[in-house]
């Protein structure tokens, strides 16, 4: 009898604490379901805002590569034109010493070698007549003569070679 009384009395608390734990599992998973449905939203958010970002960034940087093009285009149309210029010059320059006096023309050519210009005299000798380059090298001081020849035998090999 006391067995059936006792049974009688923890039979209920046994099962009012398995409703309550099971209520409480039940409210956690409510709880998890709610914390899982923000978290995938705030995802799915975060998400687009990336893909957004992607693509602008990707319109930036197709920009960038146009521009540079651009630049590039610029910057080649810009070296050809100084090109041209510089021939024009060199042209008119050889066309001035082809003109002058051997030894007027070689003074001028010693000083701008000593000033270390001696890449404008040799684009300047490059374009005169060889006639008039043999004066003129009789007229220079000897190391600038000898270096200006050592600069036309390297042209002449490399043109060569090219």
């Amino acid at each position: 009898m006391i067995r059936q009384i006792l049974v009688f009395m923890v039979l209920p608390i046994y099962l009012f604490s398995a409703n309550e734990t099971s209520s409480a599992l039940v409210k956690e998973r409510i709880e998890i379901k709610e914390l899982k449905k923000n978290l995938n939203s705030f995802y799915n958010q975060k998400e687009k805002e990336y893909q957004n970002r992607k693509k602008e960034l990707q319109l930036i940087i197709n920009q960038i590569k146009k521009e540079k093009k651009e630049i590039q285009s610029l910057h080649d149309k810009n070296l050809s034109i100084l090109q041209d210029m510089k021939e024009t010059v060199n042209s008119k320059t050889a066309k001035i010493y082809n003109s002058m006096k051997p030894k007027i023309a070689a003074s001028i050519f010693n000083k701008m070698i000593n000033d270390g210009k001696i890449e404008d005299v040799f684009d300047i000798i490059l374009k005169l007549k060889e006639k008039n380059v043999t004066l003129l090298m009789k007229y220079l001081s000897v190391p600038n003569a000898a270096k200006l020849t050592l600069m036309l035998q390297n042209f002449k090999v490399e043109n060569k070679k090219g």
